[in-house]
C-alpha cells in the first residue's frame, strides 16, 4: 500500500453547496453493492428480490470519477456503504482512489463487519478512516431472527480488528423492533461501558417491500433510553444534548464509551441533514425516504466528469425540505440495500 498523509490534513478547495432550505450539504454516501451475507428482517426479503448483475455497478473508476466532482463542488465526506461494501472484490482499490482526493477530509465505511478480522489493516493501509458497524444484538438467538445468522463472535472479532487498525471511534449501528431485540438495548448499551464505543440506537424506517415490519415492529427510542436508564440510571446528555451529525449522545455514569440515539421517525432532524445518497448502479437519491433520484452514471457515460458539476448543484437545489412519513408516506421502489444503508 502507498503511504498517505491522514486525510485531516488536506484542505477543502471549495465551500459545500448550500440548498434553498439553507443546509450546507457536504456529506455523500456510496452505496458500492446491493448484495449482502445477511438477511435482516427490515432490510431485505428472503424471496424475490433482483440483485443488480455487475455490470450494472459502478466500476471503480466511475466511483472515483463522481467522488472527484463530489468533492470539487464542496463535499468534504465520504462513507460507503451497501448492501455490504466488503462483498466488494476491488473494495480495496477503491478506498485507495477516494483517499488520493485532495480535499476530501473523511473517508468512512458501514459495514456488518464479519469480514473484518482479515480487512480492517488493509482497509486502514488503504486510506480508510472510520467504520461504523452494524450489531443489532448480542444476543444470539435474536441475532438468528433478526439477520438469519448467529456468529456473534465473527463479528467482535471484527470489531477488535477494526479498533487494533486505528479505524477508531468504533460505532455500533443497531436497528431496534419490538418483539426481536427491544428487550436487549440495555445488554447493547453495556458494551459502552468498558470500550470506547459508541452505541447508537436507530429507529426503524420503512423503506420498500420490507415498510410492514418496520410499520408493525417500530420501537420510539425515547423507550429504549427508558430500558436503558432502568438498568444503568439516568444517563449523562453529552454535547448539551445537541445533534451530533444525526445523533444525539449520552453516556451512562463512569463508562469509557457513548450511547445515541438516532430517532428519524420520531423527532425527525431534516433541518439538519447535510447529505446525498447515490446508489450502487449510479443514482443520486436526495432523501433516503423518498423515491427521486437523478442518474449520475448515465450522465458521466454521456457527458464526461464535466457534467457532473452541475449536475450536484442541481441535485442540491432540488433536495427535498424533509421526508413525509408522519403523513404515512414512504418510499416503495427501493429497500435499504437497495439504497445504501
Amino acid at each position: 500500500m502507498i503511504s498517505r498523509p491522514p486525510l485531516t490534513t488536506l484542505p477543502v478547495r471549495r465551500r459545500a453547496l448550500v440548498d434553498r432550505w439553507g443546509r450546507r450539504i457536504d456529506y455523500l454516501r456510496i452505496s458500492l453493492i446491493d448484495h449482502c451475507n445477511l438477511r435482516c428482517v427490515y432490510c431485505m426479503p428472503l424471496k424475490g428480490l433482483r440483485f443488480l448483475p455487475r455490470t450494472e455497478l459502478m466500476t471503480a473508476s466511475e466511483i472515483e470519477q463522481i467522488a472527484r466532482a463530489a468533492v470539487g463542488v464542496g463535499f468534504s465526506k465520504i462513507r460507503l456503504t451497501g448492501g455490504e461494501p466488503t462483498l466488494r472484490p476491488d473494495l480495496l482499490e477503491i478506498v485507495e482512489r477516494l483517499a488520493r482526493i485532495d480535499g476530501l477530509e473523511t473517508l468512512a465505511m458501514t459495514t456488518n463487519g464479519l469480514m473484518l478480522d482479515e480487512l480492517a489493516a488493509p482497509l486502514k493501509a488503504a486510506g480508510l478512516t472510520r467504520l461504523n458497524i452494524h450489531l443489532d444484538t448480542v444476543n444470539r438467538g435474536s441475532l438468528e431472527a433478526l439477520m438469519l445468522w448467529n456468529d456473534r463472535d465473527a463479528v467482535m472479532r471484527g470489531i477488535h480488528a477494526a479498533e487494533a487498525a486505528g479505524l477508531t471511534p468504533i460505532k455500533l449501528n443497531a436497528v431496534v423492533l419490538r418483539g426481536y431485540n427491544d428487550e436487549e438495548v440495555a445488554d447493547l448499551a453495556a458494551l459502552s461501558i468498558e470500550n470506547a464505543w459508541h452505541v447508537r440506537f436507530i429507529e426503524a424506517m420503512p423503506l420498500g417491500s420490507q415498510a410492514n415490519i418496520a410499520i408493525r415492529h417500530y420501537v420510539p427510542n425515547r423507550e429504549s433510553q427508558t430500558r436503558i436508564e432502568a438498568r444503568f440510571g439516568p444517563l449523562e446528555a453529552l454535547h448539551d444534548g445537541e445533534l451530533v451529525g444525526e445523533a444525539r449522545m449520552f453516556r451512562i455514569a463512569g463508562a469509557v464509551g457513548q450511547i445515541g440515539f438516532i430517532n428519524p421517525v420520531s423527532e425527525p432532524y431534516c433541518d439538519d441533514c447535510n447529505r446525498l445518497r447515490m446508489t450502487a448502479d449510479g443514482k443520486i437519491r436526495l432523501c433516503l425516504l423518498t423515491d427521486h433520484e437523478m442518474d449520475f452514471r448515465k450522465a458521466l457515460q454521456e457527458g464526461g466528469p464535466e457534467a457532473l458539476h452541475a449536475l450536484f448543484e442541481r441535485a442540491v437545489a432540488d433536495k427535498p425540505v424533509g421526508h413525509q412519513l408522519r403523513a404515512g408516506i414512504y418510499p416503495e421502489v427501493r429497500g435499504m440495500s437497495q439504497i445504501g444503508g
